[in-house]
């Protein structure tokens, strides 16, 4: 088992994707799966066939926090972490993170794979013919540290609930080292499917979901990193357009719509007025 790298995977109701993606690397790295919905069927089937995984129940306070929380129980100097729906991330490709942070003699904050399935508006990419690529942002799906940086960086803004912790992270860890995309590391990431919806209404309420946060922590994040008063400004025509789609759905009574974007305005007004990343799949 090598004893320079930590492999954590998070998951929230995704038994058959974390349970996939172990049988590819079980005994070659320490594993670490944090757990935020109590999944019994997980925490059993860990139990019977990989005995050698550290699985922990957390409270869900969001992604950053888990991550931070990961941070806490690893021994080695590296760490990787992973959501389960990356496919790929075999014994090979980890081994390419270590051989490329001794290339970069540490001097890095983050690094990650290239995406063959990118979805442009989920992944920015390098220049695929750089073996190593400079970047300002690393997507938060795979994302590779060193423990010692990583902890002198103070971790992820756990304020955020979902959406952008990883823009924060690497915005203020390019201030200290670079972020590096590593292109011969190749994976594929089916954003979203993660999370085993078990019907159509809790898919809907998970979108829902997703809706408030994305909007909640992009205001959060620019007013973190560029000030208040830009952030309204920038922000002003995103609320013009959203109240114009409100009484526009609803004179149409298109409730589906019109549900969609008050969701909306009222995550961007939530942290307009700084108040925290509450909304919860069950409120």
């Amino acid at each position: 088992m090598n004893k320079d790298l930590t492999v954590v995977l998070l998951s929230h109701k995704s038994k058959k994707l974390i349970t996939r993606f172990v049988k590819e690397i079980y005994n070659k790295f320490e594993i670490i799966i944090i757990d935020n919905s109590n999944d019994k069927e997980l925490e059993k089937e860990i139990a019977q066939n990989y005995s050698n995984i550290t699985l922990k129940f957390i409270e869900n306070n969001g992604y950053g926090a888990a991550i931070n929380y990961a941070s806490k129980l690893i021994k080695t100097n590296y760490f990787l972490i992973c959501n389960p729906d990356i496919e790929g991330m075999n014994e090979k490709n980890i081994l390419e993170f270590l051989t490329s942070a001794k290339k970069l003699d540490d001097k890095f904050s983050s690094l990650g794979p290239r995406y063959i399935n990118a979805n442009k508006k989920s992944h920015i990419q390098s220049d695929p013919t750089v073996e190593i690529a400079e970047m300002k942002f690393i997507s938060g799906a795979c994302m590779f540290f060193k423990k010692e940086i990583f902890d002198s960086l103070g971790g992820f803004d756990e304020r955020f609930f979902l959406y952008f912790e990883e823009s924060d992270f690497c915005l203020r860890a390019y201030k200290v080292n670079k972020n590096y995309q590593i292109n011969r590391i190749k994976v594929k990431h089916y954003t979203g499917t993660s999370v085993q919806v078990e019907s159509n209404e809790e898919k809907r309420r998970l979108q829902k979901l997703y809706n408030w946060h994305f909007i909640w922590s992009k205001f959060y994040y620019y007013k973190k990193n560029y000030g208040f008063f830009y952030s309204l400004i920038y922000f002003f025509p995103i609320i013009i357009r959203t109240v114009s789609k409100i009484i526009f759905y609803m004179i149409f009574k298109n409730l589906e719509k019109k549900e969609k974007y008050t969701v909306r305005l009222n995550g961007l007004i939530r942290s307009i007025r700084g108040l925290s990343s509450n909304k919860r799949i069950n409120n």
